[in-house]
């Protein structure tokens, strides 16, 4: 194999394939990235065996062929090579080795077997659909942040796309939950949508589609199987399997019945939940939110440390309530919403509330209320 490319472009896809590679592995052919040089081109793969990403870019092939190397390794030494460099990777006969080239600098690298490395990718995808990159973004990253953590309740560690009809009309919906609040976005479906199954995409894909989204052009291919996903993002396909558990009836925790409504300026109430969290400790981060007509006041108090108290103006006039949140919480809903206000429907301080920038968006959220 010989190959020549140009630096920039190469630590670009490599920068795009190495992050899938975990830095400690026990199968060693996993720390590696495969390149392959045909055709003008050379492409990059790195898998973890459950994501796998892959990159083609223009190369000058002398000879064609294909080995893996240390991903990181590679990454390092073209990341610390000169800008407009040419970049050389050769490899002769079965010593093992490849040699890269730049300029005065020469790299000798342990090298494994191409047929040593795992193919995720293989396998017929049964669905099919084209969406707007913008849409896709918007869908993953307004719901990413209320993804568990929690590896015992493991059908809950992705966001969960799913198809339906809602207002009269078809649509793509991706809902995310960690017990504690729960977040649903949705956007019209594309026709090849329809039939689709549910998926649940892993924590690690969703982090990796959201780097990889905005050099994906404008529309992005969606391949689905039961239990893989595939997604073409401009010159990037990541594949990635999918998690193997039932998404919970989230439908049964969105409240329909809450009356109290209250409409507050977003900036001004996070501002203030920001600055009274300041004392709340670590691990309680709780405010209590006291409405009475037209005013709220925001309170935390800390036996530690001490207390604070803020008042803010608001569009409230139902019957005063008592009821308290986790600041964290509240902080990130409001950094995910649109418009300039925040609209509350709330039922009493035991039952979950519901936010969104107005009634009817497009983006809702649920959060479950804390005793104070």
């Amino acid at each position: 194999m010989k190959v020549t490319v140009e630096r920039g472009a190469l630590l670009k896809s490599l920068g795009h394939v190495h992050r899938v590679v975990e830095r400690r592995n026990t199968i060693p052919i996993l720390s590696n990235v495969l390149i392959r040089a045909e055709a003008g081109e050379l492409s990059l793969r790195a898998t973890d065996l459950d994501l796998e990403v892959t990159e083609s870019i223009a190369a000058d092939v002398g000879h064609p062929g294909a080995t893996t190397v240390p991903a990181h390794v590679l990454y390092d030494i073209v990341r610390k090579l000169p800008d407009g460099a040419q970049v050389s990777l050769e490899m002769s006969g079965d010593a093992g080795q490849i040699l890269i080239r730049s300029g005065r600098s020469r790299f000798n690298l342990q090298a494994l077997p191409e047929s040593d490395f795992p193919d995720l990718a293989s396998g017929d995808m049964g669905h099919r659909f084209t969406l707007g990159a913008a849409d896709l973004k918007r869908l993953i990253e307004k719901t990413q942040f209320a993804i568990s953590t929690e590896e015992t309740r493991y059908y809950l560690n992705g966001i969960y796309l799913h198809t339906m009809e809602s207002g009269g009309r078809a649509v793509l919906r991706a809902v995310a939950t960690d017990g504690h609040r729960l977040a649903r976005v949705e956007t019209d479906a594309p026709a090849a949508a329809a039939g689709m199954p549910g998926v649940i995409i892993p924590r690690k894909a969703v982090a990796e589609i959201i780097k990889l989204i905005d050099d994906a052009g404008e529309q992005v291919t969606v391949e689905l199987s039961p239990n893989k996903i595939r997604l073409a993002l401009g010159t990037v396909v990541l594949t990635s399997k999918l998690i193997d558990g039932t998404f919970p009836d989230y439908q049964r925790v969105i409240p329909a019945g809450n009356d109290k409504r209250l409409v507050v300026d977003k900036g001004d109430f996070a501002a203030a939940v920001d600055r009274v969290s300041t004392i709340s400790s670590e691990r309680g981060r709780a405010v209590k939110m006291a409405l009475s007509d037209g005013r709220l006041t925001l309170s935390v108090t800390n036996p530690d440390s001490g207390s604070a108290i803020e008042e803010i103006e608001v569009d409230y006039d139902a019957p005063p309530i008592d009821i308290g949140f986790n600041a964290r919480y509240l902080l990130d809903i409001a950094g995910q919403l649109e418009g300039d206000t925040a609209l509350f429907m709330l039922a009493d301080p035991g039952s979950p509330t519901l936010i969104q920038d107005r009634e009817g968006a497009s983006a809702l959220y649920v959060l479950m209320p804390m005793r104070v």
